[in-house]
């Protein structure tokens, strides 16, 4: 299946560098299994990245083979939850949900120490605002469009960080600081991922999006780059799919059909797909034998950090 990449992020620095964090830029499509394209076509990096997790991701090319294997079979131990000799899809899918929801902490544990400047265990929107943008915003000399954007991203942002904010009192629990981050993994922040979404590919503000808008946010052609089969393929889901009322735009309604399809399981897809792409005996089960004849998919060029990865407790899991 053709998943969309993860859409693009967005960092400025400020005086310290310290940078805006790339989530509250832009609200994912789908769970952070990868920003790769899904299409086994262009290669296997987001079954790599999905499989083993992406954060921490290192480039192990310079293992020989024989240490790729042995340390990828510490791994499979891992994910072979009941010890049969074999990862069956639902420890597959609970493996890769996992690795998704440790990213999900490490990267809020990240930022948690950048902004909780008081250490009483909670994030006020002054903390965010005053670490994140400083006293940039009233500098006069600074360029007049980049104090202009740096004024739309606040704006942005204190509007998520208040939706976020359940209670109301300007002040964020690590829930509800999780909540602004990853605004896509919450029921209640829904309506502004929608929101946001048209906001960054809507180029015309029209409060709509186009085939035009859609395809150039996922896909900007170099001079003389011919067209891939996937760009086409989404040109064709835009006009069957996407759009349901066929008038040649994506309205609110169908962009949240789009990006929060709620019955939709990319962890149970993703393992579904691994399984069919390397279960060569088709009994349902992966080997440790069938995995290591299946490293064009399995095998890392970037991979988690196998020190922390490897030392996990069984619990973990």
């Amino acid at each position: 299946m053709q998943l969309l990449p993860l859409l693009g992020t967005f960092a400025l620095f400020l005086g310290v560098t310290v940078a805006v964090p790339a989530q509250e830029k832009r609200v994912h499509h789908q769970p952070d299994l990868s920003d790769h394209v899904h299409d086994d076509a262009q290669g296997y990096q987001y079954d790599h990245e999905a499989f083993l997790g992406k954060e921490e991701a290192k480039t192990f090319d310079q293992l020989t083979p024989e240490e790729s294997k042995e340390r990828l079979a510490k791994i499979v131990d891992r994910i072979d939850t009941d010890k049969d000799g074999y990862v069956s899809h639902a420890e597959l899918r609970h493996w890769i949900k996992h690795r998704q929801r440790k990213y999900i902490e490490e990267n809020v544990d990240k930022h948690w120490k950048d902004y909780d400047q008081n250490k009483d265990g909670k994030i006020a929107w002054a903390e965010y605002k005053n670490t994140t943008y400083g006293s940039h915003l009233d500098d006069e000399s600074s360029d007049l469009e980049d104090r202009e954007t740096y004024k739309a991203m606040l704006r942005r942002d204190e509007r998520r960080f208040k939706v976020a904010d359940r209670d109301g009192d300007g002040i964020a629990t690590r829930d509800e600081f999780t909540a602004f981050l990853h605004p896509e993994e919450y029921d209640y922040m829904k309506d502004l991922v929608v929101q946001e979404t048209i906001e960054d590919i809507d180029k015309n503000d029209d409060g709509k999006i186009n085939l035009e808008e859609y395809i150039g946010d996922m896909f900007s052609p170099e001079e003389g780059e011919h067209e891939p089969d996937w760009v086409k393929t989404e040109k064709k889901h835009f006009t069957e799919f996407r759009d349901v009322n066929k008038d040649g735009f994506l309205d609110a309604s169908e962009v949240a059909q789009w990006i929060l399809p709620g019955e939709v399981d990319h962890a149970d897809n993703e393992a579904k797909h691994l399984i069919h792409e390397t279960d060569t005996d088709r009994d349902g089960l992966l080997s440790l034998p069938e995995i290591m004849d299946r490293l064009d998919i399995l095998k890392v060029s970037t991979i988690t950090d196998f020190g922390t990865l490897v030392d996990l407790d069984h619990d973990e899991l």
